[in-house]
């Protein structure tokens, strides 16, 4: 019996480890817990936590893939405390492809967003109540020459001046870049001093496609105080950034509606309204009556001089008909100098490819107005479009302040020397 206890002891006996003493081995090694092993602290840190707290995740925050790149970082002026900007990587394709899009007319017309580029013009936009959306720049001194209440409503990118250059269209790209929402005439506030020289004179943009051009025409527009100007389909979009560049803000200076049919024209002008539209004619021509060329009559059509869409006589010219049939209205034709400004009127400037089209001329003769004739030595074709349009613009704002200042409306007008 003694025996077989021994041997049935001997079944029980815990295998593994080497017994303690007192029949206790492997009961230590059982209950023996992992050694964490802890970094020394520095003594500014406070008394270290056993337990790692893990701070909920956003929904939006996914786990990020070893090869993607970290997040951009979010920093501020340590000189002076502004406002918060985005840092973007060098190189980002993202940004580049947005500024890309954004210079494209589809994008634009699309998504209702336009490109802004330089200190003044993105300056002249905040100023007049442009929604900016996001801002590119390259140093932060860029942020402190624009209105800091202004900026804080857009994103603010800071990006290397090496992608800029690559972006800008211009020479010598100024390190600022902007992404605004396309401005409504109706909804802008333009400068007091603008507003205050405004005149009951306005522009009409027929076919012009140049984008120099026009942004001359614009800048002469707000230069002389025109009260808006109107573009029509077939002109080159005004927010291209050609136009931009040569309007120089003249885009938050007067109001600017684009893209408009001829069906819709009389609806943005005054009542009352007197339509004249510029013209090339030799003032030395013989009185009398002439036909009106025919590539005129359709809009389409070229004109039979590239550079001279209309031709008249200096009285006034009866209508005629085109190949089709329509019929083209005759206007009375004087030098540009006389007597014509009579507020409020509008001045219809055509391009110097397809001219005037005939919509023009029929609401010119519908208001009873002229053929403003500016002479040039003979032998010279025509003007450019542009310096036809500063010519028009200051002499009718000329006679506008002279009649003004008359208080019986009989005085004549003095010719200039």
């Amino acid at each position: 019996m003694a025996a077989l206890g021994r041997a049935w002891r001997a079944l029980l006996r815990p295998r593994g480890p080497r017994a303690e003493p007192g029949g206790r081995r492997g009961v230590r090694a059982l209950r023996r817990s992992p050694v964490r092993v802890l970094q020394p602290r520095s003594p500014r840190e406070g008394p270290r936590s056993p337990v790692r707290v893990l701070q909920p995740r956003s929904p939006r925050e996914r786990p990020r893939s070893p090869a993607e790149p970290p997040p951009p970082a979010a920093e501020r002026s340590a000189a002076a405390p502004g406002p918060w900007y985005e840092k973007a990587a060098p190189g980002d394709r993202r940004l580049g492809k947005v500024v890309t899009i954004a210079k494209s007319k589809k994008f634009r017309d699309n998504h209702g967003k336009v490109l802004l580029e330089g200190h003044r013009l993105i300056k002249d936009a905040l100023e007049a109540g442009a929604v900016p959306q996001t801002l590119f720049f390259s140093t932060v001194g860029h942020l402190k020459l624009l209105p800091e209440a202004e900026i804080k409503r857009a994103s603010l990118v800071k990006v290397k001046f090496e992608d800029i250059k690559t972006w800008s269209d211009l020479v010598t790209p100024q390190g600022l870049l902007g992404i605004f929402s396309k401005p409504d005439p109706a909804k802008m506030s333009y400068p007091a001093a603008q507003l205050a020289s405004s005149l009951p004179l306005l522009l009409i943009c027929d076919n012009i496609r140049d984008p120099g051009n026009l942004g001359t025409i614009l800048r002469s527009a707000a230069g002389a105080g025109c009260e808006k100007v109107l573009l029509t389909k077939g002109c080159v979009d005004p927010w291209e950034p050609k136009v931009l560049r040569a309007g120089m803000g003249a885009h938050f200076r007067v109001p600017i509606i684009a893209s408009l049919d001829w069906e819709s024209v009389p609806a943005n002008l005054p009542a009352g309204i007197q339509v004249c539209v510029a013209d090339n004619n030799d003032p030395d021509a013989p009185a009398g009556s002439t036909p009106v060329p025919r590539g005129a009559g359709r809009a389409a059509s070229a004109p039979a001089s590239p550079k001279a869409p209309v031709k008249s006589s200096a009285k006034a010219a009866p209508e005629h008909g085109d190949e089709e049939g329509a019929a083209i209205p005759g206007l009375a034709a004087q030098h540009y100098y006389e007597d014509w400004a009579r507020a409020p009127v509008a001045v219809v400037i055509g391009g110097e490819t397809h001219g005037l089209s005939p919509a023009a001329l029929g609401l010119a003769a519908s208001t009873g107005g002229k053929r403003l004739l500016i002479p040039v030595v003979p032998g010279v074709d025509s003007l450019n479009s542009a310096v036809a349009a500063g010519i028009l613009l200051f002499e009718g704002k000329r006679q506008l302040l002279w009649r003004h200042k008359q208080e019986d409306g009989r005085q004549k007008l003095p010719v200039p020397g």
